[in-house]
């Protein structure tokens, strides 16, 4: 009989396996490879504070992984923009690798 608590273990590990098969599978544009790093990092927040609840620990450490979350996704977005800037979208396919 599958109990509660594993049942709630099992959906950010299922959360993070969808989020790397979409990283992996879908590299045509860069905004839908940021939103499944972000997903990502989310679906590893939650499974850190089951983990560190589970055990009985402090939560210290997934208020600085979420600090360090929150600097990666607005560094994506600068990235993001700085992109569209230059090249008009965010395709892969219209990077050139010679031009800077």
């Amino acid at each position: 009989m599958v109990t509660l608590s594993m049942f709630v273990v099992a959906v950010p590990i299922i959360m993070l396996m969808s989020g790397v098969s979409s990283f992996v599978g879908r590299r045509k544009h860069l905004l839908s490879t940021l939103l499944s790093l972000e997903y990502i990092m989310l679906s590893v927040f939650w499974l850190m504070i089951l983990m560190i609840s589970l055990l009985g620990g402090d939560s210290y450490f997934v208020l600085f992984f979420l600090t360090l979350a929150a600097c990666e996704g607005a560094l994506g977005l600068a990235l993001l923009v700085s992109v569209v800037r230059t090249h008009g979208n965010d395709n892969f396919s219209s990077f050139v690798s010679l031009q800077c």
